[in-house]
């Protein structure tokens, strides 16, 4: 079993910046890639960025493309996220996941193909 734990949520103006970390411990897999997710209010949990077990493959939303940073660091199993430059409509609870993927370079934006979730953690972009 894998657990994961977010941290680094808060309240922040916008234009300011957050970084989210994301700990991996438990049976993790041999590869595997992880994702950040992120649910508002009445709203479905959608993609926001993902990091390939290399670390070369880095994908992100459109929505956060050129303010969010995906990076991790597999000898401490560790995912981060950071956030510049943030709107009100970043505001959300954010879950990091783990996908087990066969390809080094790989990482899933699909939600369902993320096998272990965090219990995520808020954050909140005031205007």
């Amino acid at each position: 079993q894998v657990q994961l734990v977010e941290s680094g949520g808060g309240l922040v103006q916008a234009g300011g910046s957050l970084r989210l970390s994301c700990a991996a411990s438990g049976r993790t897999f041999s590869r595997y890639a992880m994702g950040w997710f992120r649910q508002a209010p009445g709203k479905e949990r959608e993609f926001v960025a993902g990091i390939s077990w290399s670390g070369s493959g880095t994908y992100y939303a459109d929505s956060v493309k050129g303010r969010f940073t995906i990076s991790g660091e597999n000898a401490k199993n560790t995912v981060y996220l950071q956030m510049n430059s943030l709107k009100p409509e970043d505001t959300a609870g954010y879950y990091c996941a783990m996908a087990r993927v066969f390809g080094a370079d790989y990482a899933p934006t699909a939600r369902r193909a993320y096998d272990y979730w965090g219990q995520g953690t808020q954050v909140t972009v005031s205007s």
